[in-house]
């Protein structure tokens, strides 16, 4: 059998991999499963602003209809306001329309349960096993049995309070928000405003032909110049569906997921409310977290790459603040994944309430250098079993050093194997040996 569900859903090219024949059945088989619990399931359907959307939106509506769910399609919107209105409105499952970062020809299906969280394995698998098998089991239902479908214009006022419960008055401070051209796009503007910040908008054009392409949390380049220019406090870059945050501070410079993680670690810790002291990240964030975190009488617990991971350990220690270097960070004492404007208002929060310039608080994370290589491959899998690839990964531990690490994993989003290096040496040094390995894997790759 194969595989749809990858660490984020389903994922692939708009039309080719992702079809809409895959999205109806998909709608079919998840309706189908959960209305033996729920009788009649109600799914929350968001998206962003891919071209894609609302083809695969037109498809997927109609296979839970077909087995009898309802659905309330919210429109352009990100996916952590899917997840939020998917548990505030008692709905069955939430699924999210979007590729997030990934370019615009890709798209995905990624499915929340009715507490807003990502579907547990055991699901993802049956969901699977009656895809690649037969669909004749599931219900059929005909006149009134029929499921309907609705657009909600207001359910996303929900959220947007919600935010703005979370956040402390941004009055004085001067912002630039890179949407992205993705999710985002109608409703950053309008929080941050609302809360008295003064905003300049970036890339705030809702266009699925652009969205993420040059800008947002995936390139920052736009950003960093137009906060210098204008004099801005911070710059806020999102990504597609907005479940990521890379800021930039007031100088220019990236402050990055682990930065953020760090920023609001400490200040936490100083108001008592970072649970068992602990910081949950995944083995590609910075080395400097440990070296904070043992000044600041702090936990870091590392996972395998992958925000579903890293809730899963929160969840099961009882955490309540994790996330990854790219941005995706989790405050669950308000949200149950990663969400950009979530945590744009938490960093903004700890900027105004300590008076302090960002690049001041982003100082305090001492980094280790670090280097990443995402290389393109014509197979993802078999490269661990490679002995001229394992043999040049020993190498290179061997010149790290005793401080150093070296990860060698397959995206699961993408056809790429990431490369990262981390040790106390000169960063061209590290470059040098990062590339040299992925040339060797998409060599034995290919």
């Amino acid at each position: 059998m194969g595989r749809l569900f990858g660490t984020d859903g389903i994922r692939g090219v708009a039309n080719r991999d992702l079809t809409p024949e895959l999205a109806f059945k998909i709608g079919r088989i998840t309706a189908g499963l959960l209305g033996r619990e729920h009788g009649k399931p109600l799914f929350m359907i968001g998206r962003d602003t891919r071209l894609s959307g609302s083809m695969l939106e037109g498809s997927l509506t109609a296979g839970i209809t077909s087995a009898g769910g309802e659905v309330r399609l919210l429109g352009v919107v990100s996916t952590p306001a899917v997840a939020y209105l998917t548990r505030q409105l008692n709905a069955s499952a939430g699924v999210v329309i979007s590729a997030s970062h990934n370019p615009i020809e890709d798209n995905g299906l990624k499915i929340f349960n009715g507490g807003g969280f990502k579907l547990p394995d055991n699901l993802e698998e049956e969901i699977e096993k009656i895809y690649f098998n037969s669909t004749d089991d599931l219900p059929r239902p005909e006149g009134s049995l029929l499921g309907q479908a609705y657009i909600d214009k207001e359910a996303l006022d929900l959220y947007m309070n919600h935010l703005k419960g979370c956040a402390v008055s941004l009055e004085g401070l001067s912002l630039v928000a890179d949407c992205a051209h993705g999710a985002v796009c109608r409703v950053a503007g309008e929080l941050f405003q609302q809360l008295g910040a003064k905003v300049m908008m970036l890339h705030d054009a809702p266009d699925g032909s652009l969205i993420n392409v040059n800008c947002g949390a995936t390139d920052t380049t736009d950003l960093q110049k137009a906060v210098v220019d204008h004099g801005a406090s911070i710059g806020l870059a999102f990504d597609g569906d907005a479940d990521r945050l890379i800021a930039v501070d007031e100088k220019g410079a990236i402050v990055d997921g682990d930065a953020v993680m760090a920023i609001c670690a400490i200040d936490m810790i100083k108001n008592g409310l970072l649970k068992q002291n602990t910081l949950v990240a995944t083995v590609m964030s910075n080395g400097g977290l440990d070296i904070l975190a043992e000044k600041h009488g702090m936990k870091v617990i590392r996972t395998t790459v992958g925000d579903r991971y890293v809730l899963e350990k929160m969840v099961e220690g009882g955490y309540n603040l994790g996330g990854e270097q790219s941005g995706h960070i989790i405050f669950s004492d308000h949200a149950t994944t990663g969400d950009g404007l979530l945590t744009a208002l938490q960093l903004l929060r700890v900027v105004r309430q300590e008076g302090r310039p960002l690049s001041d608080l982003a100082s305090h994370l001492e980094r280790l250098p670090q280097v990443l290589v995402n290389q393109k491959v014509a197979t993802k899998e078999g490269w661990s079993d490679n002995q001229k690839i394992t043999k040049a990964i020993d190498e290179i531990k061997q010149k790290l050093g005793r401080h150093g690490r070296i990860l060698v994993r397959p995206s699961g989003t993408e056809p790429k194997i990431r490369v990262m290096l981390e040790a106390p040496l000169p960063e061209e040094a590290l470059a040098e040996f990062a590339h040299s390995l992925a040339e060797l894997i998409a060599k034995e790759q290919a």
